[in-house]
């Protein structure tokens, strides 16, 4: 969210700019044809004919800046609801001559800016987004802007293609090493030592670092496993909190367990998902559309 803000406060500041050099513009143009028309100078005529014939030919050159650009949507990584993720559009310039001062908006808002779009090249571009909620989603209503050359003309061009994502419940609440030290659950044989972890009270008392203590930090011996002896098995309906409450702690664990290699399986009311059967990214949706 903060990166969109960001954009939303450049966007307003260099309208702003914009505008007030046109008004500049305007005034002195007015002022060059007042002074030509009252005192006949044919200096000033020339002058004008060459500013306005500038102005004009900033439209050709314009379109053709922005009609050679062709921008499609990739495949982007997980998306989850409340948290600011990343869609990657893919700019490609199929003319000769480079493209220049590209923005891109979503819904009269800029998200990304582009210096230039070299010739016969693409550029990769990541858009910020965030879900407000689980579910299906269409990131659309996007196009792409330049002013080019000189500022005096807006040029437009929609992009037609949609990116559709699914966003995954929010993954929050209590971590899958305090689940498992709650519930007692065989996490395997501890064997080597693997170094120290922050105490963050789910871990054994017997695990704590007397020498850490001495020195003011709070840590904990943490041992690496042997193997996995026993399937973790999480159950939606004996979760405390509500539906949404439920499905963000069941996300939560899915991903640790994704993490760490776990096997586990997660029981709805009418259906039990297994990690080795149905897969983590099968569990995640069926999570986002429950």
């Amino acid at each position: 969210m903060k990166s969109l803000r960001t954009y939303i406060q450049i966007h307003k500041t260099t309208k702003r700019h914009a505008t007030r050099f046109s008004i500049v513009v305007v005034v002195l143009l007015f002022g060059l044809f007042m002074e030509a028309y009252m005192h006949d100078f044919n200096l000033v005529y020339i002058l004008l004919f060459f500013v306005f014939s500038l102005a004009f030919s900033a439209g050709p050159i314009g379109l053709l800046n922005l009609g050679n650009l062709e921008a499609v949507f990739k495949p982007s990584g997980r998306f989850f609801a409340q948290q600011e993720s990343m869609i990657s559009l893919s700019v490609q310039n199929t003319s000769q001559s480079h493209s220049w001062s590209i923005y891109i908006y979503h819904n009269r808002l800029q998200v990304a800016f582009m210096p230039t779009v070299k010739a016969h090249n693409t550029h990769l571009v990541q858009l910020p987004y965030t879900a407000q909620k689980r579910g299906d989603f269409v990131y659309d209503t996007c196009y792409l802007e330049s002013k080019y050359p000189l500022s005096t003309v807006r040029f437009t061009r929609e992009i037609t293609d949609k990116y559709h994502g699914i966003a995954y419940p929010q993954p929050k609440g209590l971590s899958l090493f305090a689940y498992i030290q709650q519930h007692n659950a065989n996490w395997g044989e501890e064997k080597e030592f693997d170094g120290l972890r922050v105490y963050d009270g789910s871990q054994r008392l017997s695990h704590i670092h007397w020498a850490s203590v001495a020195k003011g930090e709070l840590s904990v011996k943490h041992f690496s496993k042997e193997a996995h002896t026993q399937n973790l098995h999480f159950n939606f309906e004996t979760l405390e909190g509500n539906p949404e409450t439920r499905l963000s702690q069941l996300c939560l664990w899915v991903l640790e367990c994704e993490k760490h290699h776990l096997p586990f399986s997660v029981a709805f009311s009418h259906k039990v998902l297994h990690s080795n059967k149905e897969g983590i990214d099968e569990i995640l949706i069926w999570l986002a559309h429950y």
